[in-house]
């Protein structure tokens, strides 16, 4: 997959769409955006079609109806990708290291980690 770099704003209407598995109306949308965030319909659209012109959604007819090309998947392991290189020189190791020392972590959580990394493994 190409990545695709989505700003905070974009971020916002993406998860509206993916959590209603993937296709809703730009009305939909905007009416739940307007809820959540207090953004006027217009904002809201032009969003819309910053994203569909980055190729992160499709406009569907009949109704503007929005279908996500990405998954929230993808997105989370391009940023996370993106944090590890800025911050930590592109250092798994490191950043995990400095991510556990400053969590308080509880001994499930530690071994439930340890289960993650051995079933990736």
């Amino acid at each position: 997959m190409e990545t695709i770099k989505l700003f905070d704003s974009e971020l916002k209407v993406m998860e509206v769409i993916w959590q209603h598995n993937s296709c809703i109306t730009a009305k939909e949308i905007s009416n739940i955006i307007a809820e959540d965030i207090g953004w006027n319909k217009n904002t809201t659209y032009t969003v819309i079609k910053k994203l569909v012109s980055k190729g992160a959604i499709e406009r569907l007819e009949p109704n503007f109806k929005c279908r996500s090309l990405i998954t929230r998947e993808q997105v989370q392991a391009h940023e996370t990708r993106k944090l590890i290189d800025k911050l930590y020189d592109g250092s798994l190791k490191t950043f995990f290291a400095s991510f556990i020392k400053k969590e308080n972590l509880s001994q499930a959580e530690i071994e439930e980690i340890k289960d993650i990394i051995d079933k990736e493994l």
